[in-house]
């Protein structure tokens, strides 16, 4: 098993890509703290861990609060052990369908301060933990709107600081033994994503032929698919790479201005 005797916190694991790759890193050895802004939303994912004959714990938290990561790396310490791999999922997309000039000032900021600034207290209060340990891994949940215009100007903007703030890190990590890396998945289907889909639809929004466009494949990613990747770059599969942003979106970026027939 491939993170046997790690521990790994992974926030917004509730659902979706999260809880893929909490189940999966637990499958592969690991103890699981499951973070989410609620703790009665991660114990659905904690019980699959479990079920599984794995050990999780559930931590309700709002990353964007350093008390709030303080406490979870706290509690990760005392009921599982230090933590040696962190993945950096939870992330939001506020006011998703309103152009750069119409976002509210408020929309902005919290997708800023979710998408960039929690990763960057996670890995604030985990470093010394993976520096006591002799190292670690670290998983930045990006996205290709990191690289192309793929959503709006918040989520875009603060993914493209995740993967800049992916390659310091790494730099500066790299002689505690730590690796960082980014995550870019392009179209990933999940509940939130079936249900933005489904209000889209309803009205008139979006046409369901576009997934063509998202994909070489015509289709969108499983949540596995993007775990799966998560956990190359948590394991030791991948311990000559860091400071990279691996690009996990079906083709995506290389569809970009070439025409279909869908």
């Amino acid at each position: 098993m491939r993170l046997q005797g790690k521990v790994a916190i992974i926030t917004g694991a509730a659902g979706g890509m999260g809880q893929a790759g909490a189940v999966l890193f637990a499958r592969e050895g690991a103890k699981v703290a499951v973070v989410d802004l609620q703790e009665a939303e991660a114990q659905p994912t904690v019980q699959m861990i479990r079920d599984e004959g794995g050990t999780a714990i559930a931590i309700g938290a709002d990353v964007t609060r350093p008390d709030d990561v303080a406490r979870i790396v706290a509690r990760t310490v005392a009921e599982l052990g230090p933590p040696t791999v962190l993945y950096n999922n939870a992330g939001v997309d506020l006011e998703s369908k309103l152009p750069v000039h119409e976002i509210s000032e408020e929309a902005f900021d919290r997708t800023i301060e979710v998408n960039l600034k929690g990763p960057w207290l996670m890995i604030k209060h985990v470093v010394p933990h993976m520096i006591a340990a002799g190292g670690g891994s670290i998983v930045n949940a990006a996205s290709i709107g990191a690289f192309i215009a793929a959503l709006t100007a918040g989520y875009c903007a603060s993914k493209a600081g995740l993967v800049a703030l992916t390659r310091v890190a790494a730099v500066e990590l790299a002689r505690y033994n730590i690796r960082v890396n980014s995550l870019c998945p392009g179209a990933t289907m999940s509940p939130m994503t079936e249900r933005e889909l489904e209000e889209l639809q309803a009205r008139g929004l979006f046409d369901p032929k576009s997934i063509y466009r998202m994909s070489a494949f015509g289709r969108m990613a499983k949540p596995m698919e993007q775990a799966k990747a998560a956990l190359f770059l948590a394991c030791d599969d991948s311990s000559y790479v860091t400071g990279a942003p691996l690009i996990v979106d079906g083709g995506w970026t290389s569809l970009s201005g070439v025409p279909t027939s869908s």
